[in-house]
């Protein structure tokens, strides 16, 4: 019993010591001459499936309203993460998608 209780610690402190580590990724992309101001819209994308199924569509076009010079932000941040933790056992991964005009 003590065998099976000193595993169960060792597994314990090797995730605490490992969940930090997991990283937050950034993919930033420009369409014309990129962002002219600060004015952002962000909206969660959300997948099924460790992200191979989109649950909803996040149109960055659409969310630039017309302008032609914009930046789209598409980042797994540490909100996401945190989402993640709960959402994961679901196999739902959030993203979120950043249109700076």
């Amino acid at each position: 019993m003590k065998h099976v209780t000193a595993l169960a610690l060792s597994l314990a402190l090797c995730l605490a010591l490992v969940a930090p580590l997991s990283s937050c990724y950034t993919m930033t992309h420009q369409v014309g001459a990129g962002a002219q101001s600060d004015s952002e819209e962000s909206e969660r994308q959300w997948y099924i499936l460790w992200g191979l199924i989109p649950l909803n569509t996040v149109d960055s076009q659409e969310m630039a309203d017309g302008a032609t010079d914009y930046t789209v932000e598409t980042e797994h941040s540490f909100v996401d993460i945190l989402i993640s933790l709960v959402t994961t056992w679901v196999t739902i991964v959030p993203f979120t998608v950043t249109v700076t005009k």
